[in-house]
């Protein structure tokens, strides 16, 4: 019986063509074993050294579960009864049935158990059983080789397919992407993740963990990986499971680590951590060619923007509509929530016109004075991924920060500040790209500074600072022709040559500084301050009624006596223009010249008007 069992056995042989699933093999050889030597049932199980039981591989009862069957020796002796012939064959016997159990040593690492079910008129002899023990030891050991190795060959056609598809594209994504797909496909029953660094910014659907460097003990494996570019495993006895990580390693560095889950597996063996290693190696490489295209791209589009900020900042742009250009620009560029530049003169901090509103809150100082002593007093870089480990930003709403410092013949000038609402928003490349734009920018707002300085001192008087006559006869030519209506006051100090004669000169020219500062201090933005000659001054009020310009030079009069020192009076001639009157600048400073004349007739220290019909003391 058991010599046709091995001629049948060879036919079979030549026949079967699907040796690549082990169990599907095993289960049709027990099936023609079973035939041939009219058994009652044949099953073939497996050793598990993490459970430490036998798994059913194959039977040939439809019927029988999959529930493993609980080892009859102690797991640590088992080695010892593959190489007893007493204990390697076992037999039992019940009414009906006899069960040889015929443990077999199928490689180094690995064991299993054929059990025979027959009726007890069938006698099998002992050598008979011995000789199954050794061909079916053999056997069991060579399907599973040709098992084995039509496996390995068709995964390395699925690495060879997969190497192939990542390195012809050019997208991160998608070569991370595959990399899961094809480990899918290989060891379908282990769970995956990608463990990439800060700087990458993937699709939400990739299995991905964020590297951090601290020193727990959570992922400290998948550090060391990353660190040494070493495969590291990890088992777990009490979970029953073993890790594997592999690092993503190309020529230049590592990119990140693919760490392999495996449940009731105790050990990677050595052949699979080679193929998991080669195909992480492979993707590494893939990686790297699109990261470096990517970097490639990115350096082309980051010089393209750095030559059309320059070309646009170069077009003599004044400093507000400047700074208002760049802040579009890195808001664009970065996607930033807030954007602030500030100038650093005479030791004072100066908010640049153009920045986000943010930075006039005081919620943005904290942020402001955290870059000033990194820049200025720690001499460091100012880039943070998250604010909220830094104990002065502890409780933050912007929780990414890079700035970049604004320095010029090796001085620093200045600084720029951009924030994001979300942690880690900003990688180390916007970084570099930030201090680029402000390094290429510095000179360009400080030439802009110089240039409005410039026109400024030309249109301003050197001692008091408010504006010079010229300036102001422009001003109210422009707003005759384009305003409804406006206010002229011509402000002289009362009894100036006394003051002049009794202090000096110079305590002359100081009050008349400090007369200007109070004009300064309470007329509007838009309002102008000039210095019409001498001791006399003037203030032209664009679109500001009669009676609001009598208001005013009462308020003036009033702080004048109040604040001076030593004290002094002003006198104020107010003229008025409107629309549907023909008239010219000459004619409101005639107007306001004659009114300033009956102050001063009248007694000094009093306001007069004269529009268009009447002259009278207000």
């Amino acid at each position: 019986m058991y010599r046709a069992f091995k001629q049948k056995f060879f036919h079979w042989f030549l026949q079967y063509d699907d040796y690549e699933n082990f169990s599907n093999v095993i289960a049709e050889l027990l099936l023609l074993l079973k035939e041939e030597l009219m058994l009652k049932q044949v099953t073939f199980f497996v050793f598990d050294p993490l459970n430490k039981v036998f798994y059913r591989e194959a039977t040939t009862n439809e019927e029988e579960n999959a529930s493993p069957l609980r080892h009859p020796v102690p797991p640590d002796d088992i080695a010892a009864v593959m190489d007893d012939e007493q204990q390697a064959i076992r037999i039992d016997q019940d009414d009906k049935h006899v069960t040889a159990q015929i443990f077999l040593h199928l490689s180094e690492e690995s064991f299993g158990m054929l059990q025979l079910m027959y009726d007890d008129r069938h006698l099998f002899s002992e050598q008979l059983l011995k000789n199954i023990k050794h061909d079916f030891s053999e056997l069991f050991r060579k399907i599973k080789m040709i098992s084995q190795g039509l496996s390995d060959e068709k995964r390395y056609e699925q690495l060879h397919r997969f190497a192939a598809k990542i390195h012809s594209s050019m997208k991160i994504d998608d070569v991370l992407e595959e990399i899961i797909n094809t480990l899918k496909q290989v060891y379908p029953s282990f769970t995956y993740y990608l463990f990439l660094s800060h700087d990458n910014q993937y699709h939400e659907y990739l299995p991905i963990k964020t590297l951090v460097f601290d020193e727990s003990e959570e992922n400290m494996a998948a550090m060391q990986a990353f660190l040494t570019g070493r495969i590291q495993l990890e088992d777990s006895i009490s979970q029953r499971r073993s890790i594997l990580y592999a690092p993503i390693k190309g020529a230049q560095g590592v990119y990140g680590v693919i760490e392999i889950i495996a449940p009731h597996i105790m050990e990677f063996p050595k052949k699979e951590v080679n193929f998991i290693s080669l195909l992480a190696n492979t993707a590494g490489s893939a990686l790297e060619n699109a990261k470096l295209y990517e970097q490639s791209r990115r350096l082309v589009a980051d010089l393209q923007l750095i030559t059309e900020t320059m070309h646009q900042l170069n077009a003599n742009l004044r400093l507000q509509d400047a700074i208002e250009f760049m802040v579009k620009q890195i808001k664009q560029s970065f996607c930033a929530d807030e954007v602030g530049f500030f100038w650093f003169e005479g030791g004072k901090r100066k908010l640049l016109p153009g920045s986000t509103p943010f930075f006039q809150s005081r919620q943005s100082k904290k942020y402001i004075e955290f870059v000033e002593k990194k820049i200025k007093t720690e001499k460091d870089i100012a880039f943070v991924g998250d604010t909220r480990i830094h104990d002065s930003l502890a409780v933050s709403d912007y929780r990414s920060l890079m700035a970049a410092p604004m320095v010029q013949n090796g001085e620093l000038r200045g600084v720029s500040i951009v924030l994001h609402r979300e942690p880690y928003h900003f990688t180390f490349e916007m970084f570099k790209l930030l201090q680029s734009l402000i390094q290429h920018s510095t000179l360009v707002f400080t030439n802009a500074m110089l240039r409005e300085e410039l026109e400024k001192l030309v249109i301003t008087d050197y001692l008091t600072k408010l504006y010079s006559r010229h300036y102001l006869d422009e001003q109210i030519k422009k707003s005759m022709i384009h305003d409804a209506f406006g206010t002229f006051i011509l402000v002289d100090i009362d009894n100036f040559k006394q003051v002049n004669d009794t202090y000096g000169h110079q305590m002359g020219d100081d009050v008349l500084v400090q007369v200007a500062n109070i004009i300064r201090d309470n007329i509007r933005a838009d309002d102008i301050g000039a210095r019409w000659g001498g001791e006399e001054l003037a203030i032209y009020l664009p679109k500001v009624s009669l009676a609001a310009g009598i208001s005013i030079a009462r308020r003036l009069s009033e702080k004048v006596r109040e604040k001076t020192h030593p004290p002094v009076t002003i006198s104020c001639g107010i003229s008025y223009w409107k629309k549907n009157h023909s008239e010219e600048a000459k004619d409101l400073f005639k107007r306001a010249d004659e009114a300033l004349y009956m102050a001063k007739r009248a007694g000094k220290n009093c306001i007069f008007v004269k529009d268009y019909s009447r002259q009278y003391k207000a």
